[in-house]
């Protein structure tokens, strides 16, 4: 779905050392000299929170007192030395904790998508979804214009050239279908010339 960041404030010599090992995480890193230059990022939209551990070394940083900025998104590490396996532990524990509850509350329209328990639901009903209905979903979200059969064909399914157009026409058919079925929702998936959008 996405790749986490972590977010290096005020902490370059961590950051060099990380640097070096980078190709061993699943995760980016960035490096941020002065604190204000990490909250220009926030402001400028560049930078998710949502999707970010931000490491510093001070407990009385002021990044605590930002409102922009999730407290649970900050990870202290003051006690140092630290060895880097405990390092990379602490950080993976608090991306994997972080994504689980990104996932757990997917809002999309009335929608709360469950990523984890692959559930969308609303105030009444809820609804299973398959993984490729779930892709089908994201991708439709992610991009505000309609995409046309061949995008998705390419972008959900990876282009292979056994599928044909109207295996695609068929799971977006079934997909709306289960939707207004459940929730009586005929305009969750909006079918338009240029092709499909949420």
């Amino acid at each position: 779905m996405f790749k986490q960041s972590v977010n290096i404030v005020e902490f370059s010599k961590l950051y060099n050392i990380l640097y070096e090992i980078k190709d061993l995480f699943s995760f980016n890193i960035h490096n941020y000299e002065k604190s204000e230059d990490f909250m220009h990022e926030i402001e400028m939209n560049n930078i998710m929170c949502i999707d970010s551990l931000i490491v510093i070394n001070k407990k009385n940083h002021n990044l605590f007192s930002m409102n922009e900025i999730n407290k649970n998104n900050i990870l202290l590490i003051d006690e140092l030395p630290i060895k880097i396996e405990k390092l990379t532990d602490k950080i993976n524990i608090h991306l994997i904790k972080q994504r689980y509850n990104f996932q757990s509350n997917l809002e999309i329209k009335n929608y709360v998508l469950n990523l984890n328990s692959r559930i969308i639901s609303n105030n009444t009903s809820q609804l299973k979804l398959t993984e490729r209905e779930i892709d089908i979903i994201l991708f439709l979200n992610e991009n505000k214009k309609p995409q046309s059969i061949t995008i998705l064909q390419n972008k959900v399914w990876g282009y292979a050239s056994d599928l044909e157009t109207h295996t695609v026409e068929t799971h977006i058919y079934r997909l709306r279908k289960r939707i207004n079925d459940k929730f009586n929702d005929k305009n969750f998936i909006i079918s338009e010339v240029d092709g499909y959008k949420i």
